[in-house]
């Protein structure tokens, strides 16, 4: 290039020149490469005229013979029809006339090719028609020795024996008498017999749907036999309640006036959360109403169990009081927490915005939980999104009025901003010491937080009792449809704890 820091270092040309030597000599050697790459040879220009010089001859000669055969004047001569048997055209015409007329009608010369009139071949003249024995409606007459009326004879077989004294007959086909199923009766056409025919089977086949109804029935009452069963020998494990308290069942039953199996049902589904495909093996029943049974009886047994939350009590929580708590927090009334529950993503932007959780990076519901000293529930908030905090669960939910002037309430460091709030209705919180970042604890404050951790997981221990109800489990992603049900399996939930076994011994 003659211009090369112009055009790539100072970028003042936009044309790029190069010098008037510089020609690619890759090939400078070959001086016959043209000669031998190229291989076709030109077509020349004399040999093209000439071709179309002929062509214009062959169409004057044509044409010529054409306006001389219309001049000449017909004779009688030349119409007089000679008999000859080989030929049964009556105008002869010269030979080589016929030629030209036969060459003009079947050559075009400015063509160059023949056309030739279009034939069938003979390999295709004839179609063959397969006939297809299974979809025909003509069917391969096939009868049967053992159902035709006409029984084969028997055939005797002739056994040689080895001392060849006397020959055996054995029958193949033993012939049998006519049955009177081999008769066949033509039937007679009559209406009395047609109705009679008609109401029997109308008799017959409503006779079938009832046993099919029948057996249906009897299936179903085996089913629920069978789990009753099941669930009377564990019911802890497949109901979450304890095996003293089994009879609960059966006030639930009378209270509510529902079927038995009903509450088992619903109970069932909370603690194992089989689907209703699943449970329709159980039970005998149907999906879709298994479904509308769950949804609709699950806030009656919801309010139902509701009392056996137990309400705060001064008194009753001193005498109760585990060891750890007599020394120093003997005037602890409650330890607070909040549970998360998963859920599937909600299909409006602003319920995905409401539910989103940092912590559990997942669509959540949270509930504020409160349970006393020795490990029953006394509290249960509401539902709300995950995206809201924990202290502003506790002040918009109900739970200052649970509580009385004097108490103490344990709770983690996240809640350090209800402090102010909960110090105006004379309520303390206790809690472990917040830690900046960058900063080491001091010996006080280490000892401080393991005290107040140890006090504090017995509301983490009711929260995995919790989690023992699958529905309620970290990870289950709860479908939608039970979110506004969702309240009252809490309640459940912590109903049955309540009655199970003392969290702390």
């Amino acid at each position: 290039m003659l211009n090369y820091t112009e055009y790539h270092i100072m970028g003042k040309v936009a044309q790029v020149r190069m010098k008037p030597d510089c020609i690619p000599s890759k090939f400078g050697c070959q001086e016959d490469r043209r000669k031998r790459t190229c291989s076709s040879t030109e077509r020349s220009c004399v040999l093209k005229k000439q071709r179309m010089a002929i062509i214009t001859e062959c169409l004057k000669e044509q044409e010529e013979t054409q306006s001389s055969h219309d001049n000449t004047p017909h004779k009688s001569s030349d119409l007089q029809t000679i008999e000859e048997p080989e030929m049964p055209c009556p105008l002869k015409m010269d030979k080589s006339l016929q030629a030209e007329i036969s060459c003009a009608q079947k050559n075009d010369k400015s063509i160059q090719a023949t056309m030739t009139p279009k034939f069938r071949s003979k390999a295709i003249q004839s179609k063959i028609k397969t006939l297809n024995q299974a979809s025909s409606p003509l069917k391969p007459s096939i009868t049967s020795s053992s159902t035709s009326p006409f029984k084969n004879k028997t055939i005797q077989k002739l056994c040689t024996s080895v001392s060849n004294i006397n020959k055996v007959t054995r029958n193949i086909l033993i012939e049998e008498e006519q049955s009177d199923n081999d008769i066949y009766v033509p039937p007679v056409a009559s209406c009395s017999s047609s109705s009679s025919v008609h109401s029997l089977q109308l008799k017959s086949s409503s006779d079938c749907s009832e046993l099919i109804v029948e057996d249906k029935k009897l299936e179903a009452e085996k089913a629920l036999t069978n789990t009753t069963k099941k669930i009377e020998k564990n019911p802890r494990f497949y109901l979450g309640v304890p095996n003293s308290g089994y009879f609960l069942i059966d006030i639930l039953k009378d209270e509510i006036n529902i079927p038995k199996h009903y509450v088992m049902l619903c109970l069932n589904k909370i603690r194992m959360v089989f689907k209703f495909k699943q449970l329709k093996d159980d039970y005998g029943i149907s999906p879709a109403n298994l479904n509308k049974i769950f949804m609709k009886n699950i806030p009656l047994i919801a309010k139902f169990l509701h009392p056996f939350v137990v309400e705060l009590d001064k008194d009753m929580i001193k005498k109760n009081l585990p060891m750890a708590f007599r020394h120093k927090y003997n005037n602890v009334s409650c330890i607070i927490d909040c549970l998360e529950i998963e859920v599937q993503k909600p299909s409006k932007a602003v319920n995905q915005a409401m539910t989103w959780s940092d912590y559990k990076k997942a669509n959540t519901i949270k509930y504020l939980i409160s349970c006393t000293p020795n490990g029953l529930v006394n509290y249960m908030s509401p539902g709300f999104g995950g995206r809201t905090s924990d202290t502003c669960i506790l002040e918009s939910c109900d739970f200052i009025k649970t509580l009385k002037s004097g108490m103490v309430v344990i709770a983690d460091r996240g809640f350090k901003h209800v402090e102010q709030y909960l110090k105006k209705s004379n309520i303390t919180l206790v809690r472990p010491p917040s830690v900046e970042t960058g900063v080491k604890m001091s010996k006080s404050e280490a000892k401080l937080t393991k005290q107040i951790a140890s006090l504090r997981i017995h509301i983490e221990r009711v929260i995995r009792r919790l989690r023992e109800f699958y529905m309620l489990k970290p990870h289950v992603c709860l479908n939608l449809k039970f979110i506004k049900i969702l309240d009252d399996i809490i309640i459940i939930a912590c109903a049955l704890i309540n009655l199970q076994d003392s969290l702390v011994k």
